[in-house]
């Protein structure tokens, strides 16, 4: 008799415990379900540890993306390559990108809308050991870019500039901006095209800059949305509040200043404090707009004479 008892009840607690994970399953299954389902309304955005992407951060951290229905994720990279392959495959509606880049999505297929330009630059940092002071010094040198981007058009201008062969002058992919930062401190390369912060980080440690971006009359940085995507009545809305918030944290930034935000700055950058403190004070972040007819015009010149 008590074996018998021993054994209803033993068939009982299995019972109840396979009752138990199957309700336990079709909790999982649900709540897969629902994350499916909010990130797929949500509006998802590539960014980077660069200061392009600043805005969006500070518009995340004071909560003013809370007001588009469906939030907005900001999904974290750092190579422009990867940004690239998201919003290509469809795994992010937008990208802080740069003309260039856009300019060959769209040619590979993927149609896009220039939400707004950004006050991206870019320094041509050589490293320190490499003794290069000045731009025709670059013969037979390497520098390290990303290829089909700004600094690959940029590469291309400062090689013009001086009249040096471009074939003694040598483009290393290093599309990683961490990654290309500590080659540059390990001396594995001539010369590095840097954004920043990493370009600070890199004048910190008493490596000359030869080349800058803004002396050389085009504004390449954008941010870029899927066009199929925007056509949708609610991602359109979704862009336009984005667009709103997103000035807004431009005013914050340029009322404070970017040592206000120096801890922001160091959690999405991947920098110390101390290098946050840094940075150029005279930075400033203007409202969205589209990108100027004359930089449009300058990828195209350069994708023509071969630059694609």
């Amino acid at each position: 008799m008590k074996y018998i008892v021993t054994m209803i009840a033993a068939l009982l607690l299995m019972a109840a415990c396979g009752q138990s994970y199957e309700e336990t399953k079709r909790i999982n299954r649900e709540n897969r379900r629902e994350a499916m389902r909010r990130d797929s309304a949500a509006l998802k955005i590539a960014v980077m540890p660069t200061l392009d992407c600043l805005p969006l951060y500070v518009a995340r951290h004071h909560r003013l993306l809370d007001t588009l229905e469906g939030g907005v994720r900001l999904k974290y990279y750092t190579a422009q390559m990867d940004c690239d392959t998201a919003l290509e495959r469809g795994r992010v509606e937008g990208a802080v990108s740069d003309l260039v880049r856009a300019s060959r999505m769209v040619r590979r297929g993927t149609k896009l809308r220039y939400a707004t330009t950004t006050n991206a630059y870019w320094q041509l940092v050589s490293s320190r050991s490499a003794r290069i002071r000045q731009l025709k010094q670059l013969d037979d040198k390497m520098i390290a870019m990303t290829r089909y981007s700004a600094t690959d058009l940029l590469t291309d201008r400062v090689v013009d500039s001086v009249k040096l062969d471009g074939d003694r002058v040598f483009k290393v992919q290093v599309n990683d901006v961490l990654v290309r930062l500590l080659m540059l401190q390990n001396g594995e390369a001539d010369a590095f095209w840097m954004t920043e912060p990493q370009a600070t980080a890199a004048r910190t440690q008493k490596n000359p800059v030869i080349a800058d971006s803004r002396s050389m009359g085009v504004q390449l940085g954008v941010i870029v949305f899927r066009e199929q995507e925007m056509r949708r009545q609610a991602r359109g809305k979704q862009l336009a509040l984005l667009m709103k918030a997103y000035d807004q944290a431009c005013d914050s930034i340029n009322k404070y200043g970017i040592g206000h935000y120096r801890r922001l700055i160091s959690e999405c950058c991947k920098m110390s404090e101390a290098l946050a403190d840094s940075l150029p004070r005279t930075l400033r972040f203007h409202h969205a707009e589209g990108p100027r007819e004359q930089d449009l015009a300058a990828v195209e010149q350069w994708i023509k004479k071969g630059g694609m």
